[in-house]
């Protein structure tokens, strides 16, 4: 398959992650620029960690208007599978392919530590290759991670099997002091309804090989592969484009 890694002006996990797909993984990658209006035809846009815009106004609040938008928006519409992580989960919620927030660290503080994320679904195109109740250890690195929405966005999340994702402690256990930010319902990675955008705040990518730390972020990618190759369909409605 073909990946496509968007680098906007501040992006700094870019190049990590072209290089955990295209060297660690042995994937196929282009790049892609924030002002570009083709996807190059490729597969999956990842819109990576960092601080776009320098986080102005608010992380994400910018590139959500970026040139490139136009057309991951239009993507995502048509079935295309996006995944965005750290800042790209943000850039995603602020431009309305994802539901809810993130906003400041609970500490107020700049959090950057290994964490433990429990697998909640498989019926994504994302985690079709992990197992519920896996608990994948991976770094995060932000400041304002903390997943946040109304409570009926909350329940429709939870009823509807979009958290896929959620912090826990190394047993695999929710508890208050698992959650590194504060994410209402210890929420670190969610879907949309047609499971076809993905958001997390841990880095995946620098999860993808034994001389950094650990290779459980690799299932992540693998599956989004695994999911191209079996041609994977459209699980509901198509998700309109923001405004």
């Amino acid at each position: 398959m073909r990946w496509g890694v968007v680098t906007f002006p501040g992006s700094l996990d870019d190049h990590d992650t072209v290089y955990a797909l295209g060297q660690v993984l042995g994937e196929s990658v282009v790049s892609l620029w924030h002002k570009d209006r083709s996807l190059q035809g490729v597969d999956c846009v990842v819109l990576p960690g960092g601080f776009s815009y320098g986080d102005y106004l608010r992380p994400g609040a910018i590139a959500r208007f970026a040139p490139i938008m136009e057309s991951i928006q239009r993507f995502a519409a048509e079935g295309g599978l996006v995944f965005g992580i750290c800042n790209g989960f943000q850039v995603l919620c602020e431009a309305r392919l994802l539901p809810g927030a993130l906003v400041a660290n609970r500490s107020l503080s700049f959090v950057c530590e290994r964490v433990s994320v429990r697998v909640e679904e498989t019926e994504s195109p994302f985690t079709r290759l992990g197992a519920k109740g896996d608990v994948l250890r991976v770094p995060i690195k932000h400041g304002a991670g903390c997943y946040v929405a109304d409570a009926t966005t909350l329940r429709a999340l939870e009823d509807g099997g979009q958290v896929v994702l959620r912090y826990v402690d190394p047993a695999g256990r929710a508890t208050e002091d698992a959650n590194p930010n504060g994410s209402q319902n210890n929420i670190a990675g969610i879907v949309n309804e047609r499971r076809n955008v993905f958001g997390m705040m841990p880095h995946p990518e620098h999860a993808c090989d034994k001389l950094v730390g650990g290779e459980d972020g690799a299932v992540l990618f693998r599956s989004v592969k695994a999911s191209v190759q079996a041609g994977r369909p459209a699980q509901s409605a198509p998700v309109a484009p923001g405004p």
